[in-house]
């Protein structure tokens, strides 16, 4: 099965990536002849928009400023058989892109991660990033029940349901996150493929702030289990309260045991109120997630709707060995 078939579209989120737009441009153009190079400028304030015209892209604008707000945009702009995302500051081997779209048609898959290969001697990791994606990584793989080895990797292809089913609710680097745990929910078919990673050319500066994007990540990964697994947060939550009513009330109860008589009542009555507090919450979560099933079989219908990567629905399509068919 060969790419020649599809439409094929990269996205590269750009906000003032002048000194490095250009090449990102060429070597996609140059990896994939005949793909759509798509640059979204975000309120760029370098001349990125215009290197990036005459290297050839097709450049577009997004003024709500944030990578998650580029791609929430780009995903519902752009109609394609293939979606490959990838930044615009050069720091990812645009060569891979060949291999990653035909591992994608020949699974097939609907999300192929780019894993940056940390060559330590040339590693374009900072050290906080590298610490913290690998926290990440492990974190979310335990939540969510999704082995994976570079959840923040900027570099990634898609298949069509993949970018029509995701709800793209981030507005900034977070959304490497949300679209991780995508995958995960749905248990889309999804697969890793080594890249190369090197450090950003001369003059470009990072927009990454390893602290506050730290912050940002880990409150939607907050948000996403309260969102995606409410019996595992509400139960926590219920049980944490039903605890500390057990710490409190078993003394006053064993004391009733023994005397009759009840001295401490305002602790009772905190007991049997967290006690029922810790209830309710159970209750609360048990509500929600048959309200998440419904919604998980709502966004699994939509993501059906779609043909699988390599296939069209139309007047032609692929069929799974890579032979050309007309539809009936």
């Amino acid at each position: 099965m060969t790419p020649d078939d599809l439409v094929i579209a990269a996205i590269v989120p750009c906000h003032n990536e002048a000194a490095s737009v250009a090449k990102v441009v060429t070597d996609l153009r140059r990896a994939v002849p005949g793909m759509h190079v798509y640059v979204y400028d975000n309120r760029s304030t370098d001349g990125t928009d215009e290197i990036a015209r005459e290297a050839g892209a097709i450049v577009r604008y997004e003024d709500l400023k944030g990578k998650g707000n580029v791609i929430r945009r780009a995903f519902g702009d752009i109609d394609a058989d293939v979606y490959l995302l990838i930044d615009g500051d050069d720091t990812y081997e645009a060569e891979a892109a060949p291999e990653m779209i035909e591992t994608l048609l020949r699974g097939p898959y609907d999300h192929v991660l780019g894993v940056r290969k940390d060559e330590q001697a040339t590693s374009a990791y900072r050290p906080g990033h590298e610490a913290g994606n690998k926290a990440f990584n492990r974190l979310v793989s335990r939540l969510f029940g999704l082995p994976v080895t570079d959840m923040l990797s900027g570099y990634r292809v898609f298949s069509r349901r993949f970018v029509k089913s995701f709800p793209a609710l981030s507005r900034e680097f977070e959304v490497e996150t949300e679209l991780t745990i995508h995958s995960a929910t749905l248990r889309l078919p999804q697969t890793e493929f080594e890249v190369g990673f090197r450090d950003r050319p001369e003059g470009s500066e990072s927009k990454l702030n390893t602290v506050k994007d730290g912050f940002k990540i880990l409150n939607l990964i907050g948000h996403l289990i309260r969102y995606e697994r409410p019996l595992l947060f509400h139960g926590v939550i219920g049980g944490l309260f039903v605890l500390v009513a057990l710490a409190l009330g078993l003394p006053v109860v064993a004391e009733f045991a023994e005397t009759g008589l009840v001295p401490r009542f305002p602790t009772a009555l905190l007991a049997a109120s967290l006690t029922i507090v810790g209830v309710l919450t159970w209750s609360v979560g048990l509500v929600l997630d048959g309200v998440t099933r419904a919604r998980r079989e709502t966004s699994r219908l939509s993501y059906l709707a779609y043909s699988a990567p390599g296939r069209r629905v139309g007047s032609a399509h692929l069929d799974p060995e890579g032979s050309r068919a007309d539809a009936s």
